[in-house]
């Protein structure tokens, strides 16, 4: 019997590593990840489930349960992903060399861009705002002190320094900064009234532009003195 050339042997084949799977763990944890996103936004956490997660993320239950123990660790995760998200976007703005007009519109805008990417994000901080405390285990004092509250003490610095420096209007920075973030929130949490109200779609493309613009305008108005004239009056 002839021998087989070791030379000549076919070549081995490796195959891809199949999405959905534990061969490719980024992939497919940001898949379920995105799927619970818009299950939890929509459901709650009492609501959502898991099958349906499973599904939209193309994946089987006991895959899903392989990078998440069970429903409160997905639960968990996925704000994570939103709050340490956000919370970066707009540290890169704070973080920057600017006075504090410039510095509190690119926050504003920066917030603004980062729900108008998902705007399934404010339904879903809405309900866990709104659910904190209930008996489920409470994600909310994970989330306050590790991004929110550093952020939110960078801005009342700001305001704080505009103020001082005669720039913004001596307003109230623990209530004008939640009026700010709000004014972001709640266009795109309402947006399926908001379609009724006005016939149009809020979360068309064009829409969104002109909201944005009209967001930095009234934090503007709202906030930033008046110029001086020449003669000391406004």
């Amino acid at each position: 019997m002839k021998k087989l050339d070791p030379m000549r042997a076919a070549p081995i084949t490796r195959r891809r590593p199949r999405a959905g799977s534990r061969h490719q763990p980024e992939q497919t944890r940001q898949a379920i990840l995105n799927a619970a996103v818009g299950e939890f936004a929509a459901e709650g956490i009492a609501g959502a489930r898991i099958d349906a997660i499973a599904r939209t993320a193309g994946v089987n239950k006991a895959l899903l349960y392989y990078y998440f123990k069970d429903k409160d660790a997905l639960y968990g995760a996925v704000l994570e992903q939103v709050f340490g998200g956000l919370a970066q976007v707009v540290q890169a703005q704070l973080d920057r060399d600017l006075p504090p007009r410039e510095k509190i519109l690119a926050f504003a805008g920066a917030h603004f861009d980062y729900i108008a990417a998902s705007p399934l994000f404010p339904r879903l901080v809405m309900r866990e705002m709104m659910g904190a405390g209930r008996s489920y285990p409470p994600h909310i004092p994970t989330i306050v002190e590790r991004y929110l509250k550093p952020t939110f003490a960078q801005v009342i610095a700001v305001m704080r320094q505009g103020i001082a420096a005669g720039e913004f209007r001596p307003v109230d920075p623990l209530q004008f900064v939640p009026s700010m973030v709000a004014l972001n929130v709640f266009y795109f949490s309402s947006a399926p009234v908001m379609r009724l109200l006005t016939g149009k779609d809020p979360l068309a493309s064009e829409r969104i532009r002109t909201r944005r613009i009209a967001v930095l305008d009234f934090i503007s108005a709202a906030l930033f003195r008046a110029p001086q004239s020449e003669g000391g009056r406004p």
